[in-house]
């Protein structure tokens, strides 16, 4: 039978880890889906009473979003304006009640390549906490993601914080996602931007990202590179900016439909966040 342990420290939480295999389950709005007609059969971890696992803070030089941080916790956060890119895609995570539910961090270590956090994370070089009994390391969210469903989590591991550099606090963000309608849908394609620009509206760093158009988001690095020293119109945008995808080819939309929609998405978020 299974067995539900709801730790209230997160030393016992890694302790419990490292002894037995355990499912860790916070917002569940992922898991359940998948247990639709099956026998719960998994030995469950729960960490949401884990008071160091909540909040969002500056710490360092990093701004520092717990693990249990619910998406409506981070769009009633007061964050720096390179924050705005992901509340907007926050604001786009199902309806109310996957918002006051769902956390970030069970977004990421779920791994779906429609994953709403992933793309705007990306941008702004996150990197994830992975902690253990024997200590902890931090893994950049590029790395993290293998692929579908699969990451570089360990069995006795358990995602603890997400940080952000500090240094991108004034940059400009935005998010923009296409799905079948307008709310409560799986994305087709999805684009994620932070530019900072110096006082002529110039691009001095830009950070790009494509959602749902791979096995797992990407980096537009050439494009990134080729807006720098420019002011981003969606005219610098072009299809060759984008050969490092591979975009998806199913019932939501063919890998060419997807491609197409790239180009477009990030033509319009770079006219959004130009001055």
């Amino acid at each position: 039978m299974a067995s539900y342990f709801r730790p209230t420290e997160l030393s016992q939480a890694l302790a419990a880890l490292s002894e037995c295999a355990l499912t860790i389950v916070a917002g569940a709005t992922d898991y359940y889906p998948t247990q639709v007609g099956r026998r719960a059969d998994h030995d469950i971890l729960d960490p949401s009473a884990i008071e160091a696992l909540h909040g969002i803070e500056a710490e360092g030089d990093y701004w520092r979003i717990g693990a249990m941080t619910t998406w409506r916790d981070l769009m009633d956060a007061e964050l720096p304006p390179c924050f705005d890119g992901l509340k907007a895609a926050a604001r786009q995570v199902g309806g109310p009640q996957i918002q006051n539910t769902a956390t970030i961090a069970g977004n990421l270590c779920n791994a779906s390549p429609a994953a709403d956090g992933v793309t705007p994370l990306l941008c702004l070089e996150a990197e994830v906490v992975l902690q253990c009994r024997v200590g902890a390391r931090r893994v950049p969210l590029s790395k993290f993601i293998l692929g579908n469903r699969r990451t570089v989590l360990a069995p006795d591991e358990m995602l603890t914080a997400i940080e952000v550099p500090q240094h991108l606090e004034q940059a400009r963000s935005g998010f923009i996602k296409l799905g079948a309608r307008s709310s409560l849908v799986i994305s087709i394609v999805m684009a994620a931007g932070v530019l900072q620009l110096d006082g002529a509206g110039r691009v001095m760093r830009a950070g790009l990202s494509v959602g749902a158009c791979s096995e797992v988001a990407q980096r537009l690095s050439v494009l990134e590179a080729a807006l720098v020293g420019q002011v981003p119109i969606g005219d610098l945008v072009k299809p060759e900016h984008f050969a490092t995808l591979s975009p998806l080819d199913d019932h939501r939309g063919t890998a060419g439909y997807r491609l197409d929609a790239a180009v477009t998405l990030v033509r319009r978020l770079l006219e959004e966040l130009s001055p």
